[in-house]
């Protein structure tokens, strides 16, 4: 495909997310249609949307319009490139510009052109204080591709070489012992030796730091009460070489965890809640709530548009009970680590603040936030032990 149909091909698949569809589904819903497309294709299309989904309120200013169209030619506009040379209408390229087309468009100002909704801008301005823009402006770029080593498998040392001896390279980052940034190669991990072999997953950096936060002791009974696709249940299991229970209110989330379980050579035990209570209470819970996800929104953009002032209370409610019901299954002493992938301080800080304020048997150990950056999301953790009283 030359790179006019590439275009052609994001503003097709950037309508039908318009119209609601999501990205994912529509990307492949795109692909299963376009079996001419090759590999380069369908990794340099992927880009164009995931560009859009990240800038799409500046893409709209750029372009004058929330179309497919106007999304691209905005997005085009903004990177600075000539869309007339795209927009030619030969062969599979789009059609050439109208006369309207060359007149809208402006250039963003304010929380447009850092691509966050207008009514967030002050929550951000607060929870980030002088750091508020470079965030915003950091979240419109593509996020590192990081490699989580498994220890239960193989040194930092070992999976890079493994890595290497099929084209991918890797360095060492800084943010976790086990991380690794991936800086060629990434397409090609997913079907890496390395990663068949259980030594590496794939896994943000700072979720990785996340673990390292908790401090060092031997748990004899570990929940992660919010497990998901369950990467950080597998990270506990590596980093204090013992069994996890791990719990997610949809089950359905876990249904790979038992094949990436086998692969890495952990001990994993998926529970319903009648199964976690069974088991309580335990040594150490790792509750990572389900927010805003706005320090991730590199990797999943929808999510900075479809979130609301309604939804963001009501996500604030979801975390404060999920605080308070993994509280009840930590032992007398034991520890329970909070966690986000958000940078918003209602989400975290204060969530922390109000717990602490009731429930004066928990003593807050320490929490940290990470911004994102080159290595990792953002996110955050608190870590608070149980009085053995």
């Amino acid at each position: 495909m030359t790179p006019a149909a590439r275009v052609a091909a994001a503003i097709d698949i950037l309508d039908r997310i318009a119209d609601g569809e999501a990205a994912e589904r529509a990307l492949t819903r795109w692909a299963r249609g376009a079996r001419f497309a090759g590999s380069g294709d369908r990794a340099a299309i992927r880009d164009h949307v995931f560009d859009v989904l990240r800038r799409w309120r500046s893409c709209a200013e750029w372009g004058g319009g929330d179309t497919g169209r106007a999304l691209m030619l905005g997005l085009l506009r903004g990177q600075g490139a000539e869309p007339d040379a795209l927009f030619t209408g030969q062969g599979h390229a789009p059609a050439p510009l109208s006369p309207d087309e060359r007149a809208a468009g402006a250039e963003p100002q304010g929380a447009a052109a850092l691509d966050l909704p207008e009514w967030l801008w002050p929550h951000w301005q607060q929870s980030l204080g002088d750091q508020a823009t470079a965030v915003a402006d950091s979240l419109r770029h593509r996020a590192p591709v990081m490699l989580r080593v498994n220890s239960l498998r193989a040194t930092p040392e070992a999976a890079r070489a493994t890595l290497a001896d099929e084209g991918i390279t890797c360095e060492q980052a800084g943010i976790a012992p086990t991380a690794l940034r991936v800086t060629e190669g990434a397409r090609r991990v997913a079907q890496s030796a390395a990663y068949r072999e259980g030594m590496i997953e794939l896994q943000d950096g700072a979720s990785q730091a996340s673990i390292h936060e908790i401090p060092a002791a031997s748990y004899c009974n570990i929940l992660d009460y919010c497990a998901g696709g369950g990467g950080k249940a597998l990270a506990l299991a590596a980093r204090f070489d013992a069994a996890v229970t791990a719990h997610d209110a949809l089950p359905a989330r876990m249904k790979d965890l038992p094949t990436r379980a086998a692969r890495a050579g952990a001990v994993l035990r998926m529970a319903d809640a009648a199964g976690v209570a069974a088991s309580a209470p335990y040594d150490l819970v790792f509750a990572d709530a389900p927010c805003s996800g706005s320090g991730a929104w590199r990797r999943a953009p929808e999510g900075k548009w479809a979130l609301t002032q309604a939804r963001l209370q009501e996500l604030t409610a979801t975390q404060d009970d999920i605080l308070h019901r993994a509280a009840r299954l930590v032992a007398p002493g034991g520890v329970l680590a909070y966690a986000t992938c958000s940078v918003l301080t209602c989400e975290n800080e204060d969530r922390v603040t109000a717990f602490s304020r009731a429930m004066p048997d928990w003593r807050l150990l320490h929490q940290r936030r990470w911004l994102p950056g080159p290595e990792g999301d953002g996110f955050f953790i608190a870590i608070l032990e149980l009085s053995k009283k």
